[in-house]
């Protein structure tokens, strides 16, 4: 007895802590999942297996998640840590989580996030950031963002979406933004336009409810009409250029409700718009204008460049045709008057030799 004790004292002492399962989790060494879900913890639990693939920490009390918190677990693929209290994420919380597909950090209390915290990782497909305090998501953000699948952005205090951060969200199909603040002025039109090629292409999107101007207060942005953005229009290049398509299906529309000749009273709007023109929400001054988007305007140039060339050459063909074919005319006209000028010589001296060899007769 003695013996079979020392050797399993022996054993836990020469077995390596990162392959026991931390205290008050469940861990499954076949599918490699960790559950700590409602345990109470204040902090990611420490002696995590290295080969750990899915790890739920949701229903807690962690309350920050430090520098490199998961570098116990590499391989990490699904990561939750919804419904604790989290406020403070360091941006090398994830650092070494290449392989992360998913991420939820919903029912926190989070207010901004760094553009660094999810660094090198491009398998993200699933990123829940619903039911925080955050304002906003930094554009640059958006280049991890580039296979994503699914974004929840539910309830949170946005009131824009950085137009970066809009064009690396090419491969979402489901996204929720009900529940937050949007200020429906000249700076939401981007988002109007991105949104409307979203479900051209099939994506499927909640609602986005203006909160403010007040008169725009409630009204779904999606079923805004244009006309409201009328006065925005100048200010709104960038957007304009880049999603041209939306504009020329609107140029019909507009025809038939702008017979009245006032570029700022919208027809048709209804009561609920305020009626008579007063009902144009009201654009905040731009400070600085946003610098023009550099591939756009590149290939804008490129494209320029190309037409007027074919333009040129055309014109270059045109006018060098016109001129050989005036020059064959004019060689044609001379030969012809020339050829005439020979028949009449000819038939002249023909008459001549007639009367001398009757004389001779």
């Amino acid at each position: 007895m003695t013996a079979v004790v020392a050797v399993c004292i022996l054993l836990s002492l020469l077995l390596p802590p990162s392959l026991s399962c931390p205290k008050g989790c469940v861990c499954d060494g076949r599918t490699k999942v960790v559950d700590c879900r409602g345990r109470g913890l204040y902090d990611i639990p420490r002696h995590l297996q290295p080969d750990t693939l899915e790890l739920h920490l949701q229903d807690n009390r962690i309350r920050g998640l430090g520098s490199m918190a998961f570098r116990d677990t590499p391989l990490l693929r699904v990561l939750d840590l919804s419904n604790n209290s989290i406020t403070s994420v360091s941006p090398s919380t994830l650092l070494g989580l290449r392989g992360l597909q998913r991420l939820s950090l919903a029912n926190n209390a989070l207010r901004e996030l760094d553009r660094r915290l999810l660094g090198p990782i491009r398998s993200l497909s699933h990123l829940d950031l619903s039911h925080n305090s955050l304002t906003g998501l930094p554009g640059a953000m958006g280049e991890s963002l580039r296979n994503l699948s699914q974004l929840g952005l539910a309830h949170n205090r946005l009131q824009r979406l950085d137009k970066s951060l809009l064009e690396n969200l090419e491969g979402v199909g489901q996204l929720s933004l009900r529940g937050n603040p949007w200020r429906c002025d000249c700076q939401v039109i981007g988002l109007k336009l991105w949104l409307e090629t979203f479900l051209f292409r099939g994506g499927v999107v909640d609602e986005v409810s203006c909160s403010q101007p007040e008169e725009m207060k409630e009204k779904d942005l999606q079923k805004v009409p244009y006309q409201l953005f009328h006065s925005c229009m100048t200010t709104s290049y960038n957007y304009l250029f880049s999603n041209i398509h939306h504009l020329e299906s609107e140029r019909s529309t507009r025809g038939h409700t702008h017979g009245n000749g006032n570029p700022h009273g919208p027809l048709g709007m209804g009561e609920g718009y305020g009626g008579g023109g007063s009902g144009l929400p009201e654009c905040e001054p731009k400070q600085r204008p946003r610098p023009v988007n550099l591939r756009h305007a590149i290939a804008t140039v490129i494209v320029t460049g190309v037409v007027c060339g074919i333009v040129l050459m055309m014109m270059l063909a045109a006018a060098v045709y016109g001129c050989a074919y005036a020059a064959l005319m004019a060689k044609y006209q001379r030969e012809l008057k020339k050829s005439e000028e020979m028949s009449k010589a000819d038939h002249g001296s023909a008459d001549e030799k007639e009367p001398l060899e009757n004389a001779i007769a």
